[in-house]
């Protein structure tokens, strides 16, 4: 059996369909199971274990060209199901036109005449975690196909293996940038590509650094991609004791190696964050706008302060921001140190 999987179009949902990915794998153990996904995600996936393939594209401009192209290319492959996990007309037209037979997957979007399959949004949508919707989906392949119901049994696992050659290169390029590879080494992930409402203070990041730089002699940098380079050259700016910058120097690849080889990272609600915590670190997150009962990192601590606005979910504040300004230096600090005792 040949099955597509189309993935999600963000890093942290990348992550959080990992444990969905895992449970297809292990219901269809002998099948060829191949992940389409943008080009970006084959960073996270570059190791992974529960699937065969890596089918990457990029985007247009023009939607409807992405998809004719796409669908031409699955069309030659032969695939017996898809499973769709993005919720856009565009990922359910692509698998009609590419004659896979079976194609499974939420009906939203006006798009439930082009799937097979098309399942209702389950009314505990916005109250359970985000894992379980894609979980959900596999739930249902299992019990058309299999005739079991096993999939939702199982804690989710959302682990993501390193190879140590990547592990290797990932302490060069921190050596090569000036990281003492002999202290401790802390990440803090200051931007947020889709949201200014969920950055915690640039000022409160300084002052973190400076007390983690000073107190714990430890090395902090600064991750992310190259359109928070702004947020971390303002943190750069304000910090007495300079951390390293790294946002916007690397690839995801070579940011998941790198997060894989750190003692801690401290984020805002970031992609990766929850790249971390799959990769095994000690993760920390400060959470405002966004409800982290359904996209929290599966095994990070975070910090959040239940405020009356909170979760809004807006991308930028239009009061004075105190889900976040709330949160103080010293309580993020001390929260880092119990991570690194705990460790």
């Amino acid at each position: 059996m040949k099955i597509l999987v189309r993935g999600t179009n963000w890093i942290g949902d990348a992550v959080m369909q990992i444990p969905a990915l895992r449970g297809l794998r292990r219901v269809f153990p002998d099948a060829s199971l191949t992940l389409h996904t943008r080009a970006w995600a084959q960073g996270i996936f570059e190791d992974a274990d529960f699937i065969d393939e890596i089918l990457t594209f990029e985007t247009n401009k023009s939607k409807f060209k992405d998809v004719f192209t796409q669908a031409k290319i699955l069309r030659e492959r032969k695939f017996d199901l898809a499973v769709l996990f993005p919720n856009s007309f565009e990922s359910a037209l692509t698998a009609k036109l590419a004659n896979i037979k079976e194609r499974i997957g939420y009906g939203k979007d006006a798009r439930g005449f082009l799937l097979t399959d098309a399942l209702p949004i389950p009314g505990w949508k916005n109250q359970k975690h985000e894992v379980f919707y894609y979980l959900n989906l596999i739930a249902e392949v299992e019990k058309k196909f299999v005739g079991t119901e096993t999939v939702l049994l199982d804690e989710p696992q959302f682990e993501l293996t390193v190879r140590d050659e990547r592990k290797k290169q990932a302490r060069k390029i921190l050596a090569e940038n000036g990281v003492d590879l002999s202290k401790t080494i802390i990440a803090l992930g200051v931007g947020s590509t889709n949201s200014r409402a969920k950055r915690w203070q640039t000022e409160s990041y300084a002052k973190l650094n400076d007390k983690l730089q000073s107190e714990l002699k430890a090395n902090v940098i600064l991750v992310g991609a190259s359109d928070e380079l702004d947020v971390s050259n303002e943190v750069f700016g304000m910090s007495e004791k300079k951390p390293i910058i790294l946002t916007g120097k690397t690839s995801l690849a070579e940011a998941t190696a790198i997060l894989s080889e750190i003692d801690l990272l401290v984020s805002n609600d970031m992609g990766l964050a929850h790249v971390a915590s799959a990769v095994g670190t000690q993760t920390l997150v400060i959470f405002g706008p966004t409800n982290p009962n359904t996209t929290r990192p599966w095994k990070a601590e975070i910090i959040y302060k239940n405020v009356e606005c909170a979760p809004c979910m807006l991308r930028d504040c239009p009061i004075d921001h105190r889900c976040m300004t709330r949160i103080s230096a010293d309580e993020v600090f001390e929260k880092s140190v119990n991570l690194l005792n705990a460790k």
